[in-house]
Protein backbone atom coordinates (compact mmCIF):
# COMPACT_ATOMS: atom_id res chain seq x y z
CA UNK A 1 0.00 0.00 0.00
CA UNK A 2 1.37 3.47 -0.90
CA UNK A 3 2.39 5.87 1.86
CA UNK A 4 -0.61 7.34 3.67
CA UNK A 5 -0.30 11.08 3.13
CA UNK A 6 -2.97 13.24 1.50
CA UNK A 7 -0.27 15.78 0.64
CA UNK A 8 0.76 13.45 -2.20
CA UNK A 9 -2.38 14.56 -4.02
CA UNK A 10 -0.94 18.05 -4.52
CA UNK A 11 -2.49 21.32 -3.41
CA UNK A 12 -5.08 23.80 -4.60
CA UNK A 13 -5.79 27.30 -3.30
CA UNK A 14 -9.55 27.71 -2.80
CA UNK A 15 -10.52 31.25 -3.69
CA UNK A 16 -6.87 31.92 -4.42
CA UNK A 17 -5.81 32.04 -0.77
CA UNK A 18 -6.92 28.87 1.08
CA UNK A 19 -4.39 26.20 0.18
CA UNK A 20 -5.52 22.63 0.88
CA UNK A 21 -4.33 19.17 -0.05
CA UNK A 22 -6.49 18.15 -2.98
CA UNK A 23 -7.65 14.85 -1.51
CA UNK A 24 -10.24 15.82 1.08
CA UNK A 25 -12.86 14.12 3.21
CA UNK A 26 -16.63 14.07 2.82
CA UNK A 27 -18.38 13.94 6.19
CA UNK A 28 -21.81 12.73 5.05
CA UNK A 29 -21.18 9.13 6.16
CA UNK A 30 -20.47 9.91 9.81
CA UNK A 31 -24.25 9.87 10.33
CA UNK A 32 -26.91 7.14 10.56
CA UNK A 33 -28.61 5.10 7.87
CA UNK A 34 -30.24 7.28 5.25
CA UNK A 35 -27.93 10.14 6.40
CA UNK A 36 -30.32 10.49 9.32
CA UNK A 37 -29.53 10.59 13.02
CA UNK A 38 -26.29 9.58 14.75
CA UNK A 39 -23.90 6.97 13.34
CA UNK A 40 -24.33 3.35 14.40
CA UNK A 41 -20.76 3.35 15.72
CA UNK A 42 -20.13 6.84 17.10
CA UNK A 43 -16.74 5.86 18.53
CA UNK A 44 -15.51 4.68 15.12
CA UNK A 45 -16.82 7.83 13.44
CA UNK A 46 -14.88 9.93 15.96
CA UNK A 47 -11.73 7.86 15.42
CA UNK A 48 -12.12 8.47 11.69
CA UNK A 49 -12.26 12.23 12.24
CA UNK A 50 -9.26 12.13 14.56
CA UNK A 51 -7.27 10.28 11.89
CA UNK A 52 -7.73 13.09 9.35
CA UNK A 53 -4.98 15.44 10.58
CA UNK A 54 -2.63 12.49 11.03
CA UNK A 55 -3.05 11.73 7.31
CA UNK A 56 -2.72 15.40 6.27
CA UNK A 57 -6.35 15.56 5.17
CA UNK A 58 -6.98 19.26 5.75
CA UNK A 59 -10.11 19.83 3.63
CA UNK A 60 -13.32 18.54 5.21
CA UNK A 61 -16.70 18.92 3.50
CA UNK A 62 -19.98 18.66 5.40
CA UNK A 63 -23.50 20.15 5.40
CA UNK A 64 -26.12 21.11 7.95
CA UNK A 65 -28.47 18.61 6.30
CA UNK A 66 -26.20 15.64 7.09
CA UNK A 67 -27.99 14.10 10.04
CA UNK A 68 -29.34 16.77 9.99
CA UNK A 69 -26.77 18.66 12.09
CA UNK A 70 -25.07 15.45 13.33
CA UNK A 71 -22.09 15.68 10.99
CA UNK A 72 -21.33 19.29 11.89
CA UNK A 73 -21.78 18.58 15.60
CA UNK A 74 -19.32 15.67 15.53
CA UNK A 75 -16.75 17.69 13.57
CA UNK A 76 -17.02 20.54 16.06
CA UNK A 77 -16.81 18.18 19.02
CA UNK A 78 -13.85 16.15 17.75
CA UNK A 79 -11.72 18.51 15.66
CA UNK A 80 -12.24 21.99 17.10
CA UNK A 81 -10.10 23.95 17.71
CA UNK A 82 -8.85 23.18 14.24
CA UNK A 83 -5.21 22.85 13.34
CA UNK A 84 -3.57 25.51 11.23
CA UNK A 85 -4.47 25.08 7.58
CA UNK A 86 -7.53 22.91 8.17
CA UNK A 87 -10.53 24.10 6.16
CA UNK A 88 -14.06 23.03 7.11
CA UNK A 89 -16.53 23.59 4.29
CA UNK A 90 -20.27 23.29 4.84
CA UNK A 91 -23.51 23.77 2.94
CA UNK A 92 -27.13 24.84 3.27
CA UNK A 93 -30.06 24.78 0.88
CA UNK A 94 -31.61 21.40 1.63
CA UNK A 95 -33.98 20.48 4.44
CA UNK A 96 -34.85 17.02 5.76
CA UNK A 97 -38.06 15.25 6.74
CA UNK A 98 -36.70 11.74 7.29
CA UNK A 99 -34.10 9.16 6.21
CA UNK A 100 -33.10 9.58 2.55
CA UNK A 101 -35.57 12.48 2.18
CA UNK A 102 -34.15 15.75 0.85
CA UNK A 103 -36.03 18.93 -0.08
CA UNK A 104 -34.70 22.11 -1.64
CA UNK A 105 -35.12 25.24 0.47
CA UNK A 106 -33.10 28.37 -0.22
CA UNK A 107 -35.21 31.24 1.03
CA UNK A 108 -32.99 34.02 2.40
CA UNK A 109 -34.04 33.54 6.02
CA UNK A 110 -33.33 29.80 5.84
CA UNK A 111 -29.88 30.30 4.32
CA UNK A 112 -28.98 32.90 6.94
CA UNK A 113 -30.19 30.62 9.72
CA UNK A 114 -28.07 27.84 8.23
CA UNK A 115 -24.91 29.93 8.26
CA UNK A 116 -25.42 31.18 11.81
CA UNK A 117 -26.19 27.75 13.27
CA UNK A 118 -23.40 26.04 11.28
CA UNK A 119 -20.96 28.48 12.85
CA UNK A 120 -22.22 27.45 16.27
CA UNK A 121 -22.05 23.72 15.65
CA UNK A 122 -18.64 23.86 13.99
CA UNK A 123 -17.32 26.27 16.67
CA UNK A 124 -16.13 28.80 14.13
CA UNK A 125 -16.33 32.58 13.86
CA UNK A 126 -16.35 32.51 10.06
CA UNK A 127 -17.00 29.83 7.46
CA UNK A 128 -13.99 29.67 5.15
CA UNK A 129 -16.07 27.95 2.47
CA UNK A 130 -19.85 27.90 2.49
CA UNK A 131 -21.76 26.33 -0.38
CA UNK A 132 -25.32 26.63 -1.64
CA UNK A 133 -26.37 22.97 -1.57
CA UNK A 134 -28.95 23.47 -4.31
CA UNK A 135 -30.33 26.45 -6.19
CA UNK A 136 -34.03 26.37 -5.34
CA UNK A 137 -36.43 26.84 -8.24
CA UNK A 138 -39.19 28.33 -6.05
CA UNK A 139 -37.15 31.28 -4.73
CA UNK A 140 -35.96 34.11 -7.01
CA UNK A 141 -32.26 33.85 -7.82
CA UNK A 142 -31.63 37.42 -6.69
CA UNK A 143 -33.01 36.55 -3.25
CA UNK A 144 -30.79 33.47 -2.89
CA UNK A 145 -27.62 35.02 -4.30
CA UNK A 146 -28.30 38.38 -2.70
CA UNK A 147 -28.39 37.09 0.89
CA UNK A 148 -25.24 35.05 0.25
CA UNK A 149 -23.45 38.17 -0.97
CA UNK A 150 -24.70 40.05 2.11
CA UNK A 151 -23.39 37.37 4.48
CA UNK A 152 -20.04 37.43 2.75
CA UNK A 153 -19.83 41.21 3.14
CA UNK A 154 -20.74 40.83 6.82
CA UNK A 155 -17.80 38.49 7.34
CA UNK A 156 -19.83 35.37 8.12
CA UNK A 157 -18.53 33.65 4.96
CA UNK A 158 -15.07 33.92 3.43
CA UNK A 159 -15.58 32.08 0.14
CA UNK A 160 -18.74 30.87 -1.60
CA UNK A 161 -19.33 27.68 -3.54
CA UNK A 162 -22.23 26.18 -5.49
CA UNK A 163 -23.45 22.59 -5.86
CA UNK A 164 -25.07 20.78 -8.80
CA UNK A 165 -24.93 23.73 -11.17
CA UNK A 166 -24.40 24.50 -14.84
CA UNK A 167 -21.97 26.96 -16.41
CA UNK A 168 -24.90 29.37 -16.81
CA UNK A 169 -25.64 29.09 -13.07
CA UNK A 170 -22.02 29.88 -12.22
CA UNK A 171 -22.02 32.92 -14.49
CA UNK A 172 -25.28 34.21 -13.03
CA UNK A 173 -24.06 33.74 -9.44
CA UNK A 174 -20.81 35.51 -10.37
CA UNK A 175 -22.79 38.71 -10.77
CA UNK A 176 -23.26 38.65 -6.97
CA UNK A 177 -20.07 37.04 -5.62
CA UNK A 178 -16.94 35.25 -6.75
CA UNK A 179 -17.61 31.52 -7.10
CA UNK A 180 -14.70 29.72 -5.41
CA UNK A 181 -15.84 26.11 -5.81
CA UNK A 182 -18.38 23.96 -7.60
CA UNK A 183 -19.52 20.61 -6.20
CA UNK A 184 -21.10 18.39 -8.85
CA UNK A 185 -21.62 14.65 -9.34
CA UNK A 186 -18.58 13.42 -11.24
CA UNK A 187 -16.45 10.29 -11.47
CA UNK A 188 -14.84 7.90 -13.95
CA UNK A 189 -18.21 6.77 -15.34
CA UNK A 190 -20.35 9.89 -14.80
CA UNK A 191 -19.12 12.71 -17.07
CA UNK A 192 -22.22 14.86 -17.26
CA UNK A 193 -20.30 17.75 -15.72
CA UNK A 194 -17.32 17.70 -18.11
CA UNK A 195 -18.23 21.14 -19.49
CA UNK A 196 -18.55 22.55 -15.97
CA UNK A 197 -15.20 21.01 -14.97
CA UNK A 198 -13.49 22.52 -18.00
CA UNK A 199 -15.00 25.92 -17.15
CA UNK A 200 -13.79 25.63 -13.57
CA UNK A 201 -10.28 24.72 -14.69
CA UNK A 202 -10.17 27.66 -17.09
CA UNK A 203 -11.33 30.07 -14.37
CA UNK A 204 -9.41 28.74 -11.37
CA UNK A 205 -12.52 27.43 -9.61
CA UNK A 206 -12.13 24.38 -7.39
CA UNK A 207 -14.18 21.41 -8.59
CA UNK A 208 -15.42 19.09 -5.82
CA UNK A 209 -16.68 15.82 -7.33
CA UNK A 210 -19.09 13.97 -5.13
CA UNK A 211 -19.32 10.17 -5.39
CA UNK A 212 -15.74 10.13 -6.76
CA UNK A 213 -15.08 6.42 -6.12
CA UNK A 214 -17.63 5.14 -8.63
CA UNK A 215 -16.26 3.28 -11.62
CA UNK A 216 -14.17 0.73 -9.77
CA UNK A 217 -16.76 -1.95 -10.44
CA UNK A 218 -15.65 -1.92 -14.10
CA UNK A 219 -12.59 -3.92 -13.07
CA UNK A 220 -14.87 -6.98 -12.87
CA UNK A 221 -15.76 -6.75 -16.55
CA UNK A 222 -12.72 -5.10 -18.10
CA UNK A 223 -9.35 -6.85 -18.11
CA UNK A 224 -7.40 -3.67 -18.90
CA UNK A 225 -8.83 -1.99 -15.79
CA UNK A 226 -8.03 -5.04 -13.67
CA UNK A 227 -4.49 -5.14 -15.07
CA UNK A 228 -3.89 -1.49 -14.18
CA UNK A 229 -5.12 -2.09 -10.63
CA UNK A 230 -2.86 -5.14 -10.32
CA UNK A 231 0.13 -3.21 -11.68
CA UNK A 232 -0.29 -0.54 -9.00
CA UNK A 233 -1.15 -3.10 -6.29
CA UNK A 234 -4.31 -1.10 -5.66
CA UNK A 235 -8.03 -1.72 -5.34
CA UNK A 236 -10.32 -0.77 -8.25
CA UNK A 237 -11.85 2.07 -6.20
CA UNK A 238 -8.38 3.45 -5.46
CA UNK A 239 -7.60 3.42 -9.17
CA UNK A 240 -10.88 5.22 -9.92
CA UNK A 241 -9.99 7.87 -7.33
CA UNK A 242 -6.45 8.21 -8.68
CA UNK A 243 -7.95 8.81 -12.13
CA UNK A 244 -10.18 11.58 -10.76
CA UNK A 245 -7.16 13.26 -9.13
CA UNK A 246 -5.17 13.14 -12.37
CA UNK A 247 -8.09 14.45 -14.46
CA UNK A 248 -7.60 18.11 -13.47
CA UNK A 249 -5.43 20.26 -11.17
CA UNK A 250 -8.58 21.95 -9.80
CA UNK A 251 -10.10 18.62 -8.75
CA UNK A 252 -10.85 18.27 -5.01
CA UNK A 253 -12.34 14.80 -4.43
CA UNK A 254 -13.97 14.20 -1.05
CA UNK A 255 -14.51 10.44 -0.61
CA UNK A 256 -16.48 9.85 2.56
CA UNK A 257 -16.65 7.13 5.16
CA UNK A 258 -17.28 6.56 8.85
CA UNK A 259 -14.53 3.95 9.18
CA UNK A 260 -10.80 4.42 9.71
CA UNK A 261 -9.87 1.53 7.42
CA UNK A 262 -11.81 2.95 4.49
CA UNK A 263 -10.35 6.42 5.12
CA UNK A 264 -6.84 5.02 4.97
CA UNK A 265 -7.63 3.14 1.76
CA UNK A 266 -8.90 6.35 0.18
CA UNK A 267 -5.89 8.40 1.25
CA UNK A 268 -3.58 5.73 -0.16
CA UNK A 269 -4.93 6.61 -3.63
CA UNK A 270 -3.11 9.95 -3.39
CA UNK A 271 0.16 8.05 -3.75
CA UNK A 272 -0.82 6.23 -6.94
CA UNK A 273 0.97 7.73 -9.94
CA UNK A 274 -0.99 6.76 -13.03
CA UNK A 275 0.93 7.05 -16.28
CA UNK A 276 -0.60 9.05 -19.11
CA UNK A 277 -1.26 5.75 -20.86
CA UNK A 278 -3.03 4.34 -17.79
CA UNK A 279 -5.11 7.51 -17.58
CA UNK A 280 -6.18 7.38 -21.23
CA UNK A 281 -7.02 3.68 -21.00
CA UNK A 282 -9.16 4.23 -17.91
CA UNK A 283 -10.76 7.27 -19.51
CA UNK A 284 -11.88 5.20 -22.49
CA UNK A 285 -13.12 2.39 -20.26
CA UNK A 286 -15.07 4.84 -18.11
CA UNK A 287 -16.75 6.47 -21.09
CA UNK A 288 -17.87 3.08 -22.37
CA UNK A 289 -19.01 2.01 -18.91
Amino acid sequence: MPELDAAQSGTFAIGGDLEVNRLGFGAMRITGKGIWGPPEDAAEAKRTLLRLPELNVNFVDTAESYGPYISEELIGEVLAPYGQGTIIATKSGLTRTGPDQWHQLARPEFLRQGVVTSLQRLKLERLDLWQLHRIESGTPLEDQFGVIADMQKEGLIRHVGLSEVSVADIEEASRYFKVATVQNHYNLTNRKSETVLDYCEKNGIGFIPWFPLAGGELAKSDKQFADIAEKHDASPSQIALAWVLKRSPVMLPIPGTGKVKHLEENVAAAGIALSDEDFQTLDAIGRKG
